[in-house]
């Protein structure tokens, strides 16, 4: 749902989150939390300083802001990143956990419609890293080829 040729003036998830600096604000929690979990702070080292803008962009794109992340980086670099990393059931669990918690943390929307599309949004990413990351070779990988736009309108 957003400003399109049809003229609807119904908001995108990027500017209900608050644009760049919600988004980026959500996604520095969500980061800080990572690198202090036990579970995840494994897949994640000590951390890249271009990660939190990273994800930022990617989110950005998917929830209806600016196409950063598939012009500067490309949907193949979020594919090579998770190659190899294994990641297990409980680590893509703890994601999604720590991803619900930081929605609070960072002061995101608690509408009911904006926190759904949320975390289908990471449910959905997570479980193709997870795919990615237990791929051997590209037929093994998840079909998806371009950043995925998410919306507020319930699944078709």
């Amino acid at each position: 749902m957003s400003d399109d040729a049809s003229g609807s003036d119904v908001p995108t998830l990027y500017e209900l989150a608050g644009g760049w600096d919600g988004l980026h604000r959500l996604e520095q929690t969500f980061y800080d939390s990572v690198l202090r979990d036990p579970v995840l702070q494994p897949l994640f080292g000590a951390g890249q300083a271009s990660h939190v803008d990273h994800l930022t962009m990617f989110t950005a794109e998917s929830f209806g802001g600016p196409d950063d992340f598939s012009r500067e980086l490309g949907f193949r670099h979020l594919i090579d990143v998770h190659r190899g990393l294994k990641i297990t059931d409980e680590q893509r669990q703890r994601f999604i956990d720590l991803y619900a918690a930081a929605l609070d943390s960072a002061g995101m929307p608690t509408d009911p419609a904006f926190r759904r599309a949320v975390m289908e949004h990471v449910e959905f990413g997570t479980s193709v890293a997870q795919q990615n990351s237990h791929a051997e070779t590209e037929e093994d990988l998840h079909p998806l080829r371009e950043v995925p736009h998410w919306t507020m309108e319930p699944p078709a």
